[in-house]
């Protein structure tokens, strides 16, 4: 399949080019069928992109320099500052890790020369999942399952809007391998605030909310358990549900033949989520004796999927690891960007965001560097700071999808003029 097309406008002399299946990285589900035309390093989404692909891929290419202490400097300057600092620092931590598979990969190496500590960005919402994870384990589905098999599918504590293509290519598809039709499918939602107008299907159907507080979204869980295990609720309401609305919910949850509990860890955000994504994992598996259940979290935005896969691919362990060890040392919450920071275990800060120029870069007392965007407005003057150019637009790359269960291929669409995270990082690890 032809992927790029060539075109020349003689009026103009100017030049146009199509390409086709573009993968977009700038959040977790990876749409991978765009297309978009560069008209003279200009680019425009021509088909399928969201209101955020739109916006980051039509963004014009701002004029921005390397800077050491706010003053503009070559990026061979910036890169020896950068080494100075590493080679001073007993603890750096390396944390944002906004980059693709390349990049983490080179962060890795950079973490075991330097003895750093790696947190990523979103590693709050990373570690909820992981926790649960490492606890009891968990059975978990894809993108294509849901698309293809799923017949109920409750979202609990997220209405997946942050993730603005998911019901167009996951739950109102046009296409099922198994015949599924859209009637066939009920979606309910539980938690609070939550948009549920995505969940009416295109015939009118609308979804079921059991509306109640964030916080109180593991009772609900927990309780309709119980009830798929034949027990008692000896009151009339959980968390303000009916217990005849629960116990209706538990009936479709075993006569499902393909039932999904999806949530978002990062919008799960409260003292000890992780035990509530854990109540969604058991009930699952208890599930699992009468029917075909799994679970299914949305996440991974600014590459957090493919830092946390390359990280145990590499170390044996997820991330919120020590290399300062001469190993890797493994803490969920002691090593934690916040926590470092403020226990003052480390003494200098590496961040590193290609996706997002809105990411808000912690603001430590410690030489700080920052590789971002190049229209990345800080509230204050790093020691170094390098502009750098974003994989999927400006470098082709790979990506791992929020399911972990795929990495796609990111393609070049323009021309830019600043370097890659993994190139400045090779450069970085050369003169170390």
């Amino acid at each position: 399949m032809k992927t790029k097309e060539l075109s020349l406008d003689k009026k103009s002399n100017a030049s146009t080019a199509i390409t086709k299946d573009v993968t977009c990285p700038f959040c977790g589900i990876l749409c991978d069928d765009l297309v978009i035309q560069n008209q003279n390093n200009k680019l425009k989404v021509i088909e399928n992109g969201c209101s955020k692909a739109i916006e980051m891929f039509q963004k014009e290419l701002p004029e921005s320099s390397a800077q050491i202490k706010g003053k503009n400097v070559s990026l061979d300057d910036a890169i020896d500052s950068v080494c100075k600092i590493l080679k001073k620092s007993h603890t750096p931590l390396i944390a944002g890790l906004g980059t693709d598979v390349s990049g983490i990969r080179n962060v890795m190496e950079l973490a075991d020369k330097t003895g750093a500590i790696l947190d990523h960005m979103h590693g709050n919402g990373l570690i909820r999942n992981t926790l649960v994870l490492q606890d009891l384990g968990w059975i978990m589905t894809t993108m294509a399952e849901i698309k293809n098999r799923a017949d109920l599918v409750i979202f609990a504590g997220t209405d997946a809007t942050n993730f603005s293509r998911f019901y167009e290519r996951v739950i109102w598809n046009k296409e099922s391998m198994f015949k599924l039709k859209n009637d066939d499918r009920q979606i309910v939602y539980i938690g609070a605030n939550l948009n549920s107008k995505p969940g009416i299907n295109p015939n009118g159907k609308r979804p079921t909310v059991l509306d109640c507080e964030t916080e109180e979204i593991g009772e609900i869980i927990s309780s309709l358990h119980a009830l798929v295990a034949g027990a008692t609720l000896d009151v009339n309401e959980v968390a303000g549900i009916k217990v005849k609305t629960l116990q209706t919910l538990a009936e479709q949850m075993k006569t499902a033949k393909y039932g999904v509990i999806v949530w978002a860890p990062g919008e799960l955000d409260f003292p000890h989520a992780e035990l509530t994504i854990q109540n969604f994992c058991e009930t699952v598996k208890y599930l699992t004796r009468f029917t075909r259940f799994a679970g299914f979290s949305l996440g991974g935005n600014d590459g957090g999927m493919t830092a946390n896969s390359v990280c145990a691919w590499q170390s044996g362990y997820p991330l919120r690891v020590n290399f300062n060890k001469g190993y890797p040392d493994y803490d969920a919450y002691r090593y934690s960007t916040h926590n470092v920071l403020k226990n003052k275990e480390v003494d200098s800060l590496l961040w590193i965001s290609s996706f997002s120029s809105n990411i808000n870069t912690p603001h430590a007392s410690i030489p700080t560097i920052v590789m971002g965007m190049p229209d990345t407005k800080l509230k204050f003057k790093p020691d170094v700071f390098i502009p750098v150019s974003t994989p999927g637009i400006d470098h082709t790359g790979q990506i791992i999808r929020t399911d972990s269960v795929v990495s796609l291929p990111l393609k070049k669409v323009r021309t830019s003029p600043y370097a890659s995270v993994p190139s400045v990082l090779n450069q970085v690890i050369e003169r170390m």
